[in-house]
């Protein structure tokens, strides 16, 4: 063999070396991406619960005709709520001027209406009537925020 045709032969270590670097970013790129995607669903999931137990609360609601609802009467008419939230952890709570909000947990707190969302799952509530209710559960968006859902 000649040198032109040894030479002709292969790829030279830094062609193979530039493949595996970009094969490298891209997974780079796609690790990076994955859990803030994950996180993003889970959320969205979160508002989706958020919105199926203010539902049930208006049922509840309307089911006792106009009168108080409770935790364990509220458990009863809520269904199809995501993995995310456990009927354990959704509870109905008096009016108070914050309330805190932990992972996974919804609270119901009658009386009561969205004020603003703070870090950490804290929210300011502000005063409404006997007839409202504000719906709350934490976010991993947005530094662990708070959302909240008027009636």
């Amino acid at each position: 063999m000649t040198k032109q045709q040894i030479k002709d032969r292969g790829f030279t270590i830094i062609e193979v070396v530039l493949v595996l670097a970009i094969a490298a970013l891209i997974f780079l790129m796609v690790f990076i991406a994955l859990p803030a995607l994950q996180a993003s669903q889970r959320d969205t999931a979160r508002k989706n619960d958020v919105s199926i137990v203010s539902a049930a609360y208006n049922s509840a609601l309307s089911n006792n005709r106009g009168g108080s609802v409770d935790t364990d009467r509220l458990k009863r008419f809520v269904s199809g709520i995501s993995e995310n939230t456990s009927p354990d952890n959704i509870s109905v709570a008096g009016f108070n001027d914050s309330i805190t909000v932990k992972d996974a947990e919804i609270i119901v707190v009658v009386g009561a209406r969205c004020g603003e969302s703070n870090t950490d799952g804290q929210q300011k509530l502000t005063r409404g009537t006997r007839r409202q209710y504000a719906t709350f559960t934490r976010l991993e968006a947005g530094n662990h925020a708070a959302y909240c859902l008027d009636s």
